[in-house]
C-alpha cells in the first residue's frame, strides 16, 4: 500500500516539476541534476554551470569555483574539486548557518571565499567602512544579510540583516 503511494507522489512531484540531483538532494539549481561527487570533473561542472565567476585554487592542488546567481538571485553555489579535478562537494552559500560564521576580525578574503562575491559593495569614506550585500530568501522573504568591513584593514566589524521588496 504505501509503494504505489509513493510512486503516485513522485509522479506528481514530477509533473510539478521536482527533480532531484544524482545525490538525491531536491533541484535548486539547473545542472546540478548531471553532476555526481566523486565521478564528475571539473569540465563536468563548468559544462553544466558555465564559466564560474571565480576560481579559487589552494596549495594542495584542490580547487573551488564560485557561482554567483545575482545580483538578483539569491544563491551563491560553492564546488570543491580535488587535486586530482573530481568533484568532491557543492552547496549553497547563502544560508543562515554561513552567515553565523562570519565573526568580527575576519579577513576579507575570508568571508569571499565562505560566502562568494557580495551583490553590492557600498564604500562610505567618512565612516572608513565598506558594506557588503547579499541577497538570500528565509521563511519571512527577501532580505540582505550585510557584512561591514573596516576599509582599511579590511576585516569584518559586524553583521547586520535587513529586509528589501519583494
Amino acid at each position: 500500500m504505501q509503494r504505489p503511494f509513493a510512486c503516485l507522489m513522485m509522479s506528481l512531484l514530477g509533473l510539478l516539476g521536482a527533480a532531484c540531483d544524482r545525490e538525491g538532494r531536491p533541484m535548486q539549481q539547473a545542472g546540478l541534476e548531471k553532476l555526481a561527487i566523486g565521478i564528475s570533473s571539473e569540465g563536468d561542472v563548468r559544462n553544466a554551470m558555465g564559466a564560474p565567476e571565480t576560481t579559487w585554487e589552494d596549495e594542495d592542488g584542490s580547487r573551488i569555483l564560485e557561482y554567483p546567481k545575482g545580483p538578483e538571485g539569491a544563491r551563491t553555489w560553492i564546488f570543491t574539486l580535488d587535486a586530482k579535478g573530481r568533484l568532491v562537494e557543492y552547496h549553497q552559500a547563502l544560508t543562515e548557518e554561513n552567515f553565523a560564521r562570519i565573526r568580527p576580525g575576519m579577513r576579507r578574503d575570508d568571508v569571499r571565499r565562505l560566502l562568494g562575491k557580495p551583490r553590492t559593495v557600498l564604500n562610505f569614506k567618512r565612516m572608513q567602512e565598506e558594506v557588503w550585500d547579499y541577497r538570500y530568501t528565509d521563511s519571512f522573504g527577501n532580505r540582505l544579510f550585510n557584512v561591514h568591513l573596516d576599509a582599511v584593514s579590511g576585516r569584518v566589524t559586524r553583521t547586520s540583516t535587513s529586509e528589501i521588496g519583494n
